[in-house]
């Protein structure tokens, strides 16, 4: 079952950040499985000679390894603080 919000969805809510960030990784995962698993398949059935099979397979593990950290470890979703313009500011001559 997907996941339900309680409210209408807005990107400026750090919780539903997050929850969104999380979900297109989980999306990322899942293309990379599919394409790769199915790339090596026919590179194994038809004993082909696919050199770039291991850069991209690769290089793509790279990126992905790249997007987890950025998620997992990089990414604040605290909530931004904006300070108001109305609230009034001592002046230094008092």
């Amino acid at each position: 079952m997907p996941p339900r919000w309680p409210r209408k969805p807005d990107r400026n809510e750090p919780a539903y950040r997050k929850l969104d960030d999380r979900m297109n990784f989980a999306i990322h995962v899942g293309i990379f499985g599919a394409t790769n698993s199915g790339l090596w398949f026919f590179h194994n059935l038809q004993n082909a000679e696919w050199p770039w099979l291991n850069w991209v397979t690769g290089g793509w593990a790279l990126v992905l390894v790249a997007h987890a950290v950025y998620i997992f470890a990089i990414a604040d979703y605290s909530d931004p603080t904006i300070p108001s313009q109305n609230t009034p500011t001592k002046s230094p001559q008092g």
